[in-house]
């Protein structure tokens, strides 16, 4: 057995270790040995040892000092003293003194939506306030709007969920009960028609249910966006802050946007810039994809407290799976008072064949296409493993047991090989 190598830092105030895990299948346990922690707003328990695996980068911030060791083999490693955490403190004690505000008058607490281009740590810093907003004892909403990776769900889809604890180190929040809703594609452009609307359903629903909820709604809710900022990208902005009223839009590390969103939001919506943490990595595609695939992974598998899926037969005759959006026609050869929009909403049918191999498919809340499927949110997801045209049916992986709740199924353009 080689020796695991292992390595201990002592941090002063105000610092933060950051480091990755890079090497295929290589596990890193991180240990707080002294002193008090966190890792992005979470507090570490001192003596638990917490494992990262590839792909993990991680910044381990101390207000007061702390000594941490890491054991296993990290690719990157070193001490901060230069952080942007504090200037997110400072974000979030405002958005405190908001929600005391809103508390007391029993109103609606701050909306905050986080916007920048790909790879500044729009993630990162949701979950740094959330945690912070959940450690004073309040219930914010996580709303994620980026499709492309998928916090909530599985990448594809929108969704949000009541916080009511702190994110776990490893596996981040506990996702009981989210609401979830099938956009089928990873980026927006691939149907903006449609992307708007579930925003504005979202926004409605999260809306309904927080005025149900007093303490949801003084808590208020914190918006993730996708990296898309420009041309028909930022016009998606603009609707995210009109359709969930924002008050707060913190830019991330964009001086063009920030200039941008001053100059076109109401007087009454705040726009904050604020730096980008030095530890933020930029991604290539395929570690983009990658993320993505991995993301589906825990999704039905599970992180670090492992899930066990099903698998099981479907018959074709008991499924209807539609997916949402027909090719464009020009508008000469629409029918009279359709327009091309019409299009991109239109359900349309699909046959179960070969072309559904490894696809996500969505199960809709919706009994039927006389509801309204586009604006019905979804149980969950299932992948289809195995297509049998002799027998006509469907091998899939869900996360819940035979029967499937409801048969009527979206198809996603997302795609997962189960490797297990």
């Amino acid at each position: 057995m080689s020796e695991v190598p292992t390595q201990e830092f002592k941090l002063d105030p105000d610092c933060e270790l950051r480091f990755e895990v890079e090497s295929k299948n290589e596990k890193v346990n991180l240990e707080l040995k002294n002193g008090v922690a966190e890792i992005f707003g979470t507090e570490l328990v001192k003596g638990k040892a917490y494992t990262f695996t590839t792909g993990a980068k991680v910044a381990v911030f101390t207000w007061k000092g702390c000594v941490v060791e890491l054991r296993g083999k990290v690719d990157v490693s070193y001490i901060a003293k230069e952080t942007p955490v504090i200037m997110y403190l400072n974000a979030h004690a405002c958005l405190e003194k908001l929600r005391e505000k809103a508390a007391e008058e029993n109103t609606r607490g701050p909306i905050t939506m986080i916007v920048g281009p790909t790879d500044v740590g729009k993630s990162t810093l949701c979950r740094l306030l959330l945690n912070y907003a959940v450690r004073m004892g309040r219930r914010p909403v996580f709303v994620d709007l980026d499709i492309g990776q998928g916090q909530i769900s599985v990448p594809g889809s929108i969704g949000a969920l009541l916080v009511e604890r702190p994110a776990s180190v490893e596996e981040g929040f506990s996702q009981q009960a989210p609401l979830v809703y099938h956009f089928g594609h990873c980026g927006p452009a691939a149907n903006l028609t449609l992307y708007n609307i579930l925003v504005t359903r979202l926004s409605e629903v999260v809306s309904e249910r927080m005025q149900a909820n007093r303490r949801a709604n003084a808590s208020g809710v914190i918006i993730n966006t996708c990296g898309w900022v420009k041309g028909d990208g930022y016009k998606l902005l603009t609707h995210v802050a009109q359709a969930f009223e924002v008050d707060i839009i913190i830019v991330l590390d964009q001086e063009r946007l920030y200039n941008e969103l001053v100059r076109d939001m109401p007087p009454f919506v705040k726009v904050v810039f604020l730096p980008k943490s030095g530890g933020v990595v930029e991604r290539s595609q395929s570690q983009r994809a990658e993320a993505r695939d991995s993301r589906v992974r825990e999704y039905f598998y599970g992180l670090r407290s492992p899930l066990y899926p099903h698998s099981f037969d479907v018959r074709f005759s008991e499924l209807k799976i539609y997916k949402i959006g027909a090719p464009a026609l020009p508008d000469s050869c629409m029918p009279l008072g359709m327009k091309a929009e019409d299009n991109h909403t239109k359900l349309v049918a699909v046959t179960p064949g070969p072309n559904l191999l490894h696809h996500l498919l969505a199960v809709s809340f919706a009994a039927s296409t006389d509801d309204d499927v586009i604006h019905s949110n979804v149980a969950g997801f299932i992948c289809v493993t195995n297509v049998d045209m002799e027998r006509q049916s469907l091998t899939v992986l869900s996360p819940q047991p035979r029967p499937l709740p409801k048969t009527l199924l979206l198809l996603s353009e997302v795609q997962f090989m189960d490797s297990h």
